[in-house]
């Protein structure tokens, strides 16, 4: 079922990425995560500790992302977790990832929904190796860290991970976003 606002974001979100983003070379951006990801592999050697930093990584990525993603969006704060969700399929992917992954399996209580993906721009030229499977990597679980700090930054404390991925062989990419609950807004110490 697509909303008015589903329909508003969607609109925004191409009207962003067609004329306010500098794109790059989609097969740099996807070697070059891919590169890192290897890199962590070798670093680490655990396939558990790869997706951890992973998704620091996002974290502190998703922390500054959201600041563009206003000045380049120009929503207002949203209303509710659902609408939350549609900005970040609609205008958060497509500004930056030029993908709108679709918002669906909502939870009873409306806190839990997942973001299922009909294309992967970070697994593009991506084939896990058995260890990698078997071991448990989640390549790209840095979009995890990036929800949870960009949502963060917005009051909203959530839990990110991956349900599927067509890399491990499942039919669909799936990612489950948990919210945990609403922070308070907190003064820096010293301003008041």
């Amino acid at each position: 079922m697509t909303t008015p606002v589903s329909k508003q974001y969607k609109a925004i979100g191409e009207d962003v990425w067609k004329n306010k983003v500098e794109k790059i070379n989609a097969e740099l951006f996807t070697l070059t995560y891919g590169s890192m990801v290897v890199q962590l592999v070798k670093d680490y050697e655990d396939y558990n500790e790869v997706n951890k930093q992973l998704e620091k990584m996002g974290y502190n990525i998703g922390q500054r992302l959201i600041e563009d993603f206003l000045a380049r969006s120009g929503i207002a704060r949203c209303s509710d977790f659902r609408e939350t969700a549609e900005a970040v399929s609609k205008i958060g992917f497509k500004i930056f990832l030029n993908i709108a992954p679709n918002v669906t399996n909502w939870s009873a209580d409306n806190k839990e929904f997942s973001l299922l993906f009909d294309e992967n721009p970070l697994t593009e030229f991506v084939e896990l190796p058995a260890d990698a499977l078997d071991g448990g990597l989640w390549y790209s679980n840095i979009y995890c860290g990036i929800l949870r700090g960009a949502l963060e930054m917005v009051q909203l404390q959530v839990e990110a991970s991956f349900v599927s991925d067509v890399l491990r062989g499942d039919d669909a990419t799936e990612l489950r976003v948990k919210l945990i609950r609403y922070l308070e807004e907190e003064v820096p110490v010293g301003e008041d």
